[in-house]
């Protein structure tokens, strides 16, 4: 399982040291921050507004206590958010019953890209995290425009191989009682 993950950890990125380790409450800001720090997710309404700190802080409480879930940070040797991914893992039927590890939500601060970290996550991701889970195979999904990442997952020997499907569901309004 996720909580059997050894965190935090010391990771090399081309030279840098980076700590990983579970994210916090602490964090909400920061990971606001690299949401709104990549155009797909602003123009999705990741936009880092204070209004929105309430809908963040509820989703990231949810993941925390959800021992199916990890939100992983990065941090530099001066304590500053580089980098985070979440993971979720998966018990199927498929596949002789197998466990996927899905990866999702990787961002790394638009200064700090092509630094090595985003790699050095997902190495750990594949090297440490699946293992530790147990997983079989690990899944991510990568928006259609994001042409630089899927050169980057097929870099690290992700396979594109099936075609993902969405369908957004519009909230249901609340009656009052």
């Amino acid at each position: 399982m996720l909580t059997d993950l050894a965190l935090p950890v010391s990771l090399m990125a081309q030279g840098e040291t980076i700590s990983v380790r579970r994210a916090e409450q602490r964090d909400l800001h920061a990971l606001m921050l690299l949401l709104s720090d990549d155009p797909i997710s602003a123009g999705r309404g990741d936009l880092n507004i204070g209004d929105d700190e309430p809908a963040y802080r509820q989703a990231l409480m949810r993941i925390l206590v959800d021992e199916s879930n990890e939100l992983v940070v990065a941090e530099d040797a001066a304590g500053r958010l580089v980098g985070t991914l979440q993971l979720t893992v998966i018990p199927g039927m498929a596949r002789r019953g197998s466990t996927r590890l899905l990866v999702e939500a990787v961002r790394v601060a638009s200064a700090r890209r092509s630094a090595g970290i985003g790699s050095t996550l997902m190495h750990w991701v594949i090297d440490t995290a699946a293992p530790t889970t147990g997983a079989t195979l690990i899944q991510l999904t990568s928006d259609a425009a994001r042409a630089d990442a899927h050169r980057f997952y097929k870099r690290l020997g992700f396979v594109d191989s099936h075609i993902g499907f969405k369908y957004t569901v519009e909230p249901q309004a609340t009656s009052e009682a």
